[in-house]
């Protein structure tokens, strides 16, 4: 199939460009399918899941959860890992003068 790229109008371009592109988005998917189902009945045949090769499966998985390293001195249940966003206790602590070290456990 050829086309004639020079007498379309670029209305006409612009709508290929989108069709072009929703035809390789679907043929991906397709492919990947394809795959999915080929990788799935290839480990079937030495008895396996994928999910068992492949080491994704969640089953009876737990994050382990990071231990705490800062304590509120005001309010000893409230604790920090010191991951992720820092708590409004530990702002205002550190805004009020103390050093992160004086919070840790």
């Amino acid at each position: 199939m050829t086309l004639d790229l020079s007498a379309m109008t670029r209305k006409e371009l612009l709508q290929l460009q989108s069709d072009v592109e929703e035809a390789l988005r679907t043929a991906e998917l397709r492919e990947r399918q394809e795959a999915l189902k080929a990788a799935e009945e290839a480990a079937a045949k030495y008895g396996f899941s994928l999910d068992e090769i492949a080491g994704t499966s969640r089953q009876g998985v737990k994050k382990n959860k990071a231990a705490p390293k800062y304590r509120n001195p005001s309010n000893h249940d409230e604790t920090w890992t010191g991951r992720g966003r820092k708590p409004h206790w530990v702002h205002a602590a550190l805004t009020a003068g103390m050093d992160i070290s004086d919070l840790e456990i």
